[in-house]
């Protein structure tokens, strides 16, 4: 048994989960926080496949511990945790499946944010209810939704407050699938498993030029892509791709992730 709080298992088939197990409401605590930024950092250093963030069948994370709050100088220490946290999980190489049951409200919501998919169960509910306690958002929470599902739909959620369900969460595209509370896990591991067959340098480069180009200008985003481009050219796995399409057509090549 473990005392840790945030648990990763690492499968023979290349998927890595990462489990939150902090009591009934898996309140991302300061202590949480650091133990998540000690897997996503180790994920970092040796990638798996995939990645897959989960927490329990009723509840994904229920946000940060209210009773570590106080005045300007926690915020500061909080909200830097938070950010170092969350940065660390969007930073992973490979791509991360947020497997969401129940609520993922407040830092729940911003983690499954960091994440590169979220799948959820018809029980999940997402919202930054930090309004409600006369604050806002401090893990990424006014920066990713709006990117991910525009700003108009973000300030309606963050301003009021409210949740969404499964259904106006896929709609918004704050959820890009929805399925039974009983198929979650295994659909998560599915597509994962799926990915950590392809070509993962291909796939980490990918993701970055995509993340870092939203952070600069069309022109700074092409020539982002264009280095990516080149670099991938120097992988086993372009050299095997571009043989077997010669060969075999798309779709057939055998990567090995190098």
């Amino acid at each position: 048994m473990t005392d840790a709080s945030v648990i990763l298992e690492r499968g023979d088939d290349g998927v890595a989960v990462v489990t939150l197990r902090n009591g009934k409401v898996n309140s991302l605590s300061r202590a949480v926080l650091t133990e998540l930024l000690a897997v996503a950092t180790e994920l970092t250093d040796d990638p798996p496949g995939a990645v897959i963030v989960t927490g329990s069948d009723r509840i994904f994370a229920a946000g940060a511990d209210i009773s570590e709050f106080g005045g300007p100088d926690q915020a500061r220490e909080i909200g830097a945790l938070f950010v170092a946290a969350l940065n660390a999980v969007a930073a992973i190489p490979r791509m991360v499946i947020a497997a969401v049951s129940g609520p993922a409200l407040g830092g729940g919501c911003e983690l499954a944010l960091a994440c590169d998919l979220r799948l959820a169960t018809e029980s999940a509910r997402f919202g930054q209810p930090e309004i409600l306690l006369g604050i806002i958002p401090g893990g990424g929470g006014t920066q990713r939704l709006a990117r991910l599902v525009g700003p108009a739909r973000a300030k309606d959620l963050i301003l009021t407050g409210r949740a969404v369900d499964a259904a106006e969460a896929l709609t918004i595209g704050l959820v890009d699938e929805v399925v039974a509370r009983d198929d979650l896990m295994g659909r998560a591991h599915e597509l994962a498993a799926q990915l950590a067959r392809g070509p993962l340098v291909a796939q980490g480069l990918a993701k970055a030029a995509i993340d870092d180009g939203l952070q600069v200008t069309l022109a700074e985003g092409l020539a982002l892509e264009q280095a990516a481009f080149v670099e991938v050219f120097r992988t086993d796995d372009a050299r095997i791709g571009v043989a077997s399409f010669l060969e075999h057509g798309p779709g057939k090549a055998d990567f090995t992730g190098r």
